[in-house]
């Protein structure tokens, strides 16, 4: 199966997570070989995060799940997200390689550290906007590793922080950004794998929901 997922869910289950929605709970209405097999996660392959919106993947078997995951594992999965960043993104494409790692002093935190985890991150500058002085830039981001927290960290090391994130943005700057973005402007838009079964390459895009539409149609074009 493959989900939109709405911004605002979380993929499964975590026990500082109450009183939101979980895909992983959600899941438990459908019929399918891993509907209940919690071990397995009910056959999620991949997560994106809370205030992420867009497309992840669902196995409904566990050999379905298991090529799925290796297919994840050697990088044959293709993915693109949508971001509107702070500032200027130049050059127009680029590749950011910085380890990623669990900050220390604050676990709920990821962060660029010595001896963290490879990540790797290309990107695509679709466009630049303007927002009373700052330049924004419109960007698709093509990940090529899958570590937790991965763009946005990315974003923010190259001081290109995304609009919105409570996280990384910094709480100054994010709390200007809700007043006009109500949320991370970040969404999986594109996903492309091997069918587990048949073989085929499979292509699904999704685009922008319509809060991230109002945000962009609202800002000037800048040349």
């Amino acid at each position: 199966m493959v989900l939109n997922k709405p911004v605002g869910w979380i993929v499964t289950k975590a026990k500082t997570a109450k009183n939101t929605p979980v895909i992983e709970e959600w899941l438990k209405k459908f019929k399918y070989p891993l509907a209940n097999n919690e071990d397995l996660r009910r056959g999620i392959v991949h997560r994106i995060d809370k205030e992420t919106s867009g497309l992840i993947l669902i196995a409904k078997t566990q050999i379905s799940l298991e090529k799925l995951q290796q297919e994840f594992k050697n990088r044959e999965v293709e993915k693109e997200y949508l971001a509107l960043v702070h500032g200027k993104l130049f050059p127009k494409e680029g590749i950011i390689q910085a380890p990623l790692g669990r900050l220390p002093w604050n676990r709920k935190r990821f962060g660029i550290l010595p001896g963290g985890r490879e990540s790797q991150t290309n990107y695509k500058v679709n466009g630049y906007y303007k927002k009373g002085k700052e330049i924004l830039s419109f960007v698709t981001m093509f990940p090529k590793s899958g570590r937790t927290h991965q763009i946005r960290v990315h974003l923010k090391y190259i001081t290109h922080p995304i609009v919105s994130d409570t996280f990384y943005a910094g709480r100054k700057i994010s709390r200007g950004d809700r007043l006009w973005c109500p949320r991370l402007f970040l969404h999986a838009a594109r996903i492309s794998f091997t069918h587990p079964v048949s073989k085929a390459r499979m292509e699904f895009i999704l685009r922008l929901p319509k809060e991230l539409q109002e945000v962009v149609s609202k800002l000037a074009k800048e040349d």
